[in-house]
């Protein structure tokens, strides 16, 4: 007679075989009824056994575990305290076997997660990089729009910088500067600067909150009145201030 090898509905295992009856009988993994599934289990491989086809003998080997731990959960327990110390009494028959199908399980959805991630990405088609260097000057020298939103963040944050650099004692003299004198001072700054042009931070001088207010103050008239323009060269880089004349030219 020709063997045929065992695998009935693409199980895998024993295994797999006892997550499907699980799954079928709708049981809870963690409370097996052993009697139940041992013989829904022994059933399955009479079956097999009595169309004379050849069973791996793994199955076997777990219908003898099913049989040993079904025995173990029928034996009363003062009978079983005759032959195990007090740690295996105390311990459920029926964990390792829960253990291995948990673990068992997890794999297989794994694998199953894996197998239809490969089907999505079958219906996708790749594309050879591109060279991108013929756009990096052009990237590298545009400016982006700056906003109050980023003035105000980039304010915020020199603020804070200048806090933390503070020594704990200070000695602060009072200076009242007004918004017109603090404009034209930056006007000045920026002339003398190379190109007109300066970082926003290097116009904030004095180490009183009130300077600095005034400084960003200034800043936001003087371009109101298009005098100066803020500029970014890229996100998160730094800003930078230009006179409005130099820039025309």
């Amino acid at each position: 007679m020709i063997e045929m090898n065992f695998k009935v509905d693409a199980f895998e295992g024993p295994l797999d075989l006892l997550l499907h009856l699980i799954n079928q009988l709708e049981i809870d993994i963690y409370d097996i009824p052993m009697a139940e599934i041992t013989d829904q289990y022994m059933e399955f491989v009479h079956t097999m056994q009595e169309l004379e086809l050849n069973i791996a003998s793994e199955y076997l080997v777990m219908a003898a575990t099913l049989l040993q731990i079904k025995s173990k959960m029928l034996l009363p327990k003062q009978e079983l305290a005759i032959d195990l110390d007090m740690d295996e009494l105390e311990e459920d028959p029926r964990e390792v076997l829960v253990q291995k199908l948990m673990e068992y399980k997890k794999y297989k959805e794994a694998a199953k997660t894996l197998k239809e991630r490969e089907q999505e990405r079958s219906f996708y088609f790749g594309k050879a990089p591109m060279d991108l260097e013929i756009y990096e000057k052009d990237i590298e020298k545009a400016e982006l729009d700056v906003g109050l939103p980023d003035m105000l963040s980039a304010f915020h944050k020199m603020m804070r910088r200048q806090k933390l650099a503070k020594p704990l004692h200070t000695r602060i003299t009072t200076q009242e500067v007004s918004i017109g004198d603090r404009m034209d001072e930056v006007m000045v700054t920026l002339k003398a600067a190379k190109n007109n042009r300066t970082k926003f931070e290097a116009l904030f001088e004095g180490n009183t909150r009130e300077a600095l207010v005034v400084t960003f103050l200034a800043l936001l008239e003087l371009m109101k009145r298009k005098l100066v323009i803020v500029e970014q060269v890229g996100n998160f880089a730094d800003l930078y201030v230009q006179g409005k004349e130099e820039k025309d030219k």
